[in-house]
């Protein structure tokens, strides 16, 4: 099993910069794909981004892609999203996710969610 902690969200103002954290412990880190969901109030969690266990095979949605990047280090057992462009309709709480397969999108580990709200 592998333990998720999440940080680095807050507030910020449209077109501003944050990068959240995922710090892993537990099981070996590079043994996991690394992905990012989100969940606005009312609304369906989604897909952000992942990463696969080498850091080699990024995948982002659409409506980030261009604005975000993921990263990892597997030495550090940690995973990053750098968020740029922030805009209002990026505020959800940050899910940091774990799966030992790369080729879907339903992960096994969860970390608690980290805030992200961006003011117009």
């Amino acid at each position: 099993q592998v333990q998720l902690v999440e940080s680095g969200g807050g507030l910020v103002q449209a077109g501003g910069s944050l990068r959240l954290s995922c710090a892993a412990s537990g099981s070996s880190f590079s043994n996991y794909a690394m992905g990012w969901f989100r969940q606005a109030p009312g609304k369906e969690r989604e897909f952000v981004a992942k990463i696969s266990r080498s850091g080699l095979i990024i995948n982002y949605a659409d409506s980030v892609k261009g604005r975000f990047t993921r990263s990892r280090d597997n030495a550090k057992n940690t995973a990053s999203l750098q968020m740029n462009s922030l805009k209002p309709e990026d505020t959800a709480v940050y899910y940091c996710a774990a799966d030992r397969s790369y080729t879907d999108l339903d992960f096994d580990y969860w970390g608690q969610g980290t805030q992200v709200t961006v003011s117009s």
